[in-house]
């Protein structure tokens, strides 16, 4: 049995991480769930942490891909410029997985069954 390689990528824009996996993650658990706390919650951050990554995704597009309601338990949602980011990140990514099929099949098949994790001694 070989180990599966999964391509994930991550977008710099002037040369500062932009767009990755991760926040990809967190917005669309946030179209999911309707909160900021609840995907937070979800994917294991703290609400304070989550609350800075969409204000950072915020900032960092012309219009704002989230959106809160004022009020406690408001709720937030992805404006539509957010679900082209979404959309648009997810087709890169497919895109670039299937050109790099091939490559990655030789990877896996040169990687052990099960990768251990190794530290320095």
């Amino acid at each position: 049995m070989t180990a599966r390689v999964k391509l994930t990528l991550r977008l710099d824009a002037d040369g500062k991480p932009a767009l990755g996996h991760g926040k990809i993650h967190l917005l669309e658990k946030l179209e999911e769930t309707g909160s900021i706390s609840a995907a937070g919650r979800a994917m294991g951050m703290s609400y304070r942490r989550t609350w800075l990554l969409v204000d950072n995704l915020n900032q960092l597009f012309k219009e704002p891909l989230v959106i809160t309601r004022p009020g406690g338990g408001g709720g937030a949602f992805l404006t539509p410029t957010g679900k082209t980011v979404v959309t648009l990140y997810r087709q890169i990514e497919e895109k670039a997985a299937q050109a790099a099929r091939s490559d990655i099949t030789e990877l896996e098949n040169l990687l052990s069954a099960c990768p251990q994790k190794t530290s320095p001694e």
